[in-house]
């Protein structure tokens, strides 16, 4: 009986993914930008001055990845008119992102839903949008920009296949990207504004972590968290940051996420059958095992 219940023990702790052992990566990312307000803070009269997103990952040691607004890398735009103008345009902003060694991305040119461009100028028209959000940061970076994430993640399937044949890896929170690399949408834009009404309780953070931890039941311990250049997002990155470290979590840009997390999906395809690849081989793995701690005929 007791060998039995060690032989049930050693073969589930062989099969069942090891959360423990595995890598614990997040990727952080921020979309929207670059907005100069958000990211360097606010002093308004009277008032403490708000703390800005890149003091804040400049203090943990954080790199992150900015999916921005093509549109806002043009000469002399600080932004939409509601925004606060600080005195530093959006291009400058992102130019200091790439210097402190932050990645940027492409999250389109216009920000308008990629199946409404199509519907009023076709796939060319969606396309060209993003062609040219890619243009606008690789003016910037000096390389193309490879990851897209369509505004609200909307994106009809014919022009995915469309996007992805140009070279582009596109972020989602749908099914079509395995879970591993599935975005994590924080709903903290939700929390924007005075007196936001649908932020998650007891606070944006702990919904974060919630999800982190429901991926983690999973067997996922490697996550692309989505949040926007807000500033109502700050004070939850100021708590997360330590948050996920102490718990055994590292913090990487997207392209290094990518290269890290071996389970690299077929990007045409969107299919998991990596997954299935991956638990037969741990599976025969386990059954070797058991089989030489058996052969030995030792005592239980």
């Amino acid at each position: 009986m007791k060998r039995s219940l060690v032989a049930v023990a050693l073969f589930l702790a062989c099969v069942l993914p090891n959360l423990a052992s595995g890598q614990k990566l997040i990727a952080l990312t921020f979309d929207d930008g670059p907005r100069p307000y958000v990211l360097y803070g606010v002093r308004n009269p009277g008032e403490p001055v708000k703390a800005g997103l890149i003091d804040t990952l400049e203090k943990n040691g954080v790199k992150a990845t900015f999916f921005l607004m093509g549109w806002r890398l043009t000469p002399k735009t600080w932004g939409e008119r509601r925004e606060t103008n600080i005195g530093i345009t959006c291009i400058d902003a992102a130019r200091d992102l790439v210097k402190r060694g932050h990645e940027l991305e492409n999250h389109t040119y216009g920000h308008e839903r990629l199946n409404l461009v199509q519907k009023k100028r076709g796939s060319e028209g969606a396309l060209a949008d993003i062609e040219k959000g890619s243009s606008a940061i690789e003016a910037i970076t000096g390389r193309k920009a490879i990851y897209i994430r369509p505004p609200q993640w909307v994106l009809p399937g014919d022009l995915r296949a469309q996007i992805e044949k140009r070279g582009y890896r596109v972020m989602t929170i749908a099914t079509e990207n395995p879970l591993a690399v599935r975005d994590v949408n924080s709903l903290d834009y939700l929390c924007a504004g005075s007196q936001p009404k649908q932020c998650p309780k007891p606070s944006l953070a702990q919904n974060v972590l919630r999800q982190i931890e429901a991926r983690e039941k999973q067997g996922v311990t490697t996550h692309i968290l989505t949040f926007h250049e807000l500033s109502s997002t700050v004070p939850a990155i100021q708590m997360l940051i330590p948050e996920l470290k102490a718990r055994g979590y590292r913090f990487v840009r997207l392209d290094e996420y990518m290269n890290q997390v071996q389970s690299i999906p077929d990007w045409a395809s969107g299919r998991d059958s990596y997954r299935l690849r991956a638990a037969g081989e741990r599976f025969a793995r386990c059954l070797f095992v058991l089989s030489l701690r058996f052969g030995k005929n030792e005592k239980w």
